[in-house]
């Protein structure tokens, strides 16, 4: 039986109950006779209606102090989840660094390496970045962050300005949009960090380019709503299938067909915690063959 049914059995029950343990003590008490009350029927159904008010009143809030402690219960172990995978990340930063960084040093030593051993050192390099990486996302999730205004729209334009010309040296070219409000007004700034905002845009621009075809088009919108301003990213990529959206904002996880583009699994875990860490949220919508949209919501300063 659930905890609801019990409180409303309490609350219903409760008056029954006090009825049947007075008269019990009467009989108890031996106590005989009668007596008579008159009382007009207005007032029976009055005070009826009172108690059976009083009755629900008492259910309603047992159940309610009953889901306050389940979902105290379930921030707690969400905590405990997070603390632990910290652990987890420092324990594997500690113990990865050091032998990394001996193999990347006995690999250098060789004046003329085989090729085989500029793969090994290749990797061994990416390691260390990925190190780097898991170790930066770690204390993200616990160091204090400014807070300052921020105009969010003038991040998103100079990171896009500057993704673009990276492209076109690298001649990987995207049929990049932007489209920010002008009228009524511009978009009102945001509190927090203008360096991690801008981390968080650049990770959503390179995932967009990295994961569809030359000249798919990019589209990056703002808006204001409800006391947020939102950043979307949209593109006409590759897609994500259904079964793997919700993972997208994992540690290390990559899709099936991700993996073909070199990459950490680590860009969108990076989005997600600057937006929480800013008091925001994170979504994304995907049609597989279609695009993705990833939208960012960080609160109003």
């Amino acid at each position: 039986m659930s905890r609801a049914r019990i409180a409303s059995l309490i609350g219903i029950g409760a008056p029954l109950l006090l009825g049947g343990l007075a008269a019990v003590a009467v009989v108890a008490a031996r106590v005989n006779g009668s007596f008579e009350v008159t009382v007009p029927l207005a007032t029976v159904l009055v005070v009826a209606g009172a108690l059976l008010s009083v009755c629900v009143w008492a259910g309603l809030g047992v159940r309610s102090v009953l889901r306050a402690r389940e979902a105290r219960g379930f921030a707690a172990g969400a905590q405990q989840e997070r603390e632990a995978h910290r652990r987890f990340v420092a324990r594997l930063d500690h113990e990865l660094k050091n032998p990394v960084t001996a193999i990347r040093a006995a690999l250098e030593l060789d004046p003329d390496p085989a090729p085989s051993l500029d793969v090994a050192a290749a990797q061994a390099g990416r390691l260390a970045n990925l190190i780097g990486e898991l170790r930066s996302l770690s204390a993200l999730e616990t160091s204090a962050i400014e807070r300052v205004p921020v105009d969010l729209a003038a991040v998103v334009r100079d990171e896009t300005a500057a993704f673009s010309e990276d492209l076109e040296v690298r001649d990987a070219r995207r049929d990049i949009r932007v489209q920010l409000p002008a009228a009524p007004w511009p978009l009102p700034s945001v509190a927090g960090d203008a360096d991690l905002l801008a981390v968080a845009v650049r990770n959503l621009l390179v995932n967009a380019a990295k994961y569809s075809d030359p000249d798919a088009r990019i589209e990056i919108r703002g808006s204001e709503d409800s006391g947020f301003v939102v950043v979307e990213v949209a593109d006409t990529g590759w897609g994500i299938p259904e079964a793997e959206q919700a993972r997208v904002w994992d540690e290390l996880w990559r899709g099936d067909r991700a993996r073909r583009v070199e990459g950490s699994g680590l860009g969108l875990s990076l989005v997600r915690i600057v937006a929480e860490r800013h008091g925001g949220d994170v979504a994304v919508r995907s049609r597989e063959g279609s695009g993705t949209s990833v939208r960012v919501r960080i609160p109003v300063a």
